[in-house]
């Protein structure tokens, strides 16, 4: 707790705060479907906002399996998870098809490219690392934290989701 503190103090991430628009184009990456992204989208709704090293991307299966059950109306809730793509050894045309295939299974999630680890320079996030932030619906930060969830962070993220989207 105190090291995600610590983390969460040097970053430029803070809590009830918008974070600092990034984008995402051409080399440096984009949306899976085509075209640009910009942080800029996460407004509107409640999103939940991944940000993935391939290599541990099973990592928190727990708490995905635990948000599908709650059902949460998707014209209020949104997800988008974004790939650090250079976080890993997988070469990028397997990594594509994967996350193709994720894009089909799951369209109502907004699958992001990062090839040159953008939002690790620019907002801190943890490299190598499984990110987990939730934003409200003007884009305020309620929740970061990189690693594995333990239960009380998903009944935390939950309860803020529940709360958010009323």
């Amino acid at each position: 707790m105190v090291l995600n503190f610590f983390f969460l103090f040097m970053s430029i991430l803070i809590l009830g705060n918008v974070p600092p628009e990034v984008e995402l184009s051409g080399r440096d990456g984009g949306i899976v479907n085509g075209g640009d992204f910009s942080t800029d989208m996460i407004k509107g709704k409640v999103y939940l906002f991944l940000y993935v090293d391939p290599d541990v991307r099973k990592l928190n299966d727990h708490f995905i399996e635990e948000l599908k059950k709650q059902k949460f109306d998707r014209s209020k809730f949104g997800s988008i998870v974004v790939i650090n793509m250079a976080a890993t050894w997988l070469p990028n045309f397997v990594l594509n098809k994967i996350l193709k295939k994720k894009q089909k299974e799951f369209p109502n999630t907004i699958y992001v490219r990062d090839y040159k680890k953008v939002f690790v320079k620019k907002w801190k996030l943890k490299d190598d690392d499984y990110n987990i932030l939730l934003f409200d619906k003007n884009g305020k930060l309620l929740f970061y934290k990189s690693g594995k969830l333990n239960k009380s962070d998903i009944n935390t993220i939950i309860g803020l989701i529940k709360k958010a989207t009323q």
